[in-house]
């Protein structure tokens, strides 16, 4: 059967394609319908973090299956009541109440509808480079034209101001702003990591000005920057935490997580599928998983060796090396396009974050040895 065919007469013309059919994962790799094997550095852009096909997920996922798949929010539910049990537990300090979803633009749109509420009032302000969605809500307050163009005009009250510069973003304080909506670390921009001093001032105005500090750790959540969330390498405590990726172990899931002083209003939100119990068993054994290996602490000390390794090399084509954990950019001279498809040829799954920037995410779980074929395979090709 021709896969590609079928597809590419069927689907909207909506993501540039890899001139690959994926059939199969486990653990760090990938085969394609030929057999071939691929180190997967970019795990469904931070999805599959522990793994593909991890053996404690599909556990609960089958056991699950067999007892109940959806459950809607309007009943009480014993997986939903222990994986929010959980995060409670496993997030920052203060954040009690959740919201669960199915994916991380989801928990965007929340939140802008939970501050607008809480706050009685309905303007943003958010960075410039920085992704939070596609939806509508959540593309208002993602800064990149290329996303936004077609689409506009988007939501009212939104502004950018540069990254990690704490005077702009404070000149653009008003009466009507609501929320900040920042991430830690850039990823979708370029892996750009925020400064811990910038954020605590940030935190500081907004607890000042009666502003909601809504953090997106979508892609930088649970583990994947040698922090179970990046905001602890900053000491911040959000209003809001917006989490989703990693969350299930690769099962679609996202996750609104709250101070007390949030509250939005019975009725006014929802979502059908939102803390199903089939997404809430994988979700229970992914975050066991990752707690019972340490992952946060295999994710600083591989990001280190791999990054370490890079920077004793003399690699003319880069320009800067970026990174937190096992979150890694890799800055050119030049177009990175050329270099991803190099990549692939050899192996090597890896993304772009930007037009110059190699981003690679590779599973929290990845052995030492296939770190060793990713360095050599990058340094080959960056030479």
């Amino acid at each position: 059967m021709d896969y590609k065919q079928i597809q590419q007469q069927c689907e909207f013309d909506i993501y540039p394609k890899k001139d690959i059919v994926l059939v199969k994962g486990k653990d760090s790799f990938l085969w394609d319908e030929n057999g071939k094997k691929y180190i997967d550095c970019m795990t469904g852009h931070g999805a599959a973090s522990i793994g593909h096909c991890n053996e404690k997920v599909i556990e609960a996922i089958e056991t699950q299956a067999r007892n109940l798949i959806t459950c809607t929010g309007s009943f009480y539910n014993n997986k939903r009541a222990v994986l929010m049990e959980k995060l409670v537990e496993f997030t920052p300090s203060g954040l009690n109440k959740v919201f669960l979803c199915n994916s991380g633009t989801e928990t965007i749109e929340a939140a802008i509808k939970f501050a607008r509420f809480s706050t009685d009032k309905s303007d943003f302000i958010c960075a410039m480079r920085g992704f939070h969605g596609r939806t509508l809500g959540a593309l208002s307050a993602t800064y990149t034209p290329k996303h936004r163009e077609r689409f506009e005009p988007l939501l009212d009250g939104f502004s950018f101001v540069p990254f990690n510069n704490y005077q702009e973003l404070a000149s653009k304080i008003s009466g009507h702003t609501a929320g900040i909506i920042l991430e830690v670390v850039q990823c979708e921009g370029g892996v750009y990591v925020g400064d811990k001093k910038y954020f605590q001032q940030v935190q500081q105005l907004c607890r000042e000005k009666n502003i909601l500090l809504i953090i997106d750790e979508v892609q930088t959540g649970f583990c994947r920057t040698g922090k179970k969330f990046a905001v602890e390498h900053f000491d911040i405590q959000p209003d809001i935490l917006c989490v989703a990726k990693a969350i299930a172990g690769g099962f679609p899931m996202g996750a609104v997580i709250c101070k007390d002083s949030v509250e939005p209003p019975v009725g006014k939100h929802g979502s059908t599928f939102g803390g199903n119990p089939l997404a809430c068993a994988a979700a229970i054994a992914s975050i066991d998983f990752m707690m019972e290996n340490r992952l946060e602490k295999a994710a600083t000390e591989k990001g280190d060796y791999l990054v370490g390794k890079l920077k004793e090399t003399n690699l003319p084509k880069v320009k800067e090396i970026r990174h937190l954990g096992l979150v890694i950019g890799i800055e050119l001279e030049e177009d990175v396009q050329p270099y991803l498809e190099k990549l692939m040829e050899s192996g090597i799954f890896a993304l772009n974050a930007g037009p110059t920037v190699i981003r690679l995410l590779p599973p929290l779980t990845i052995e030492y040895t296939e770190l060793d074929v990713v360095i050599e395979q990058l340094i080959k090709v960056l030479k």
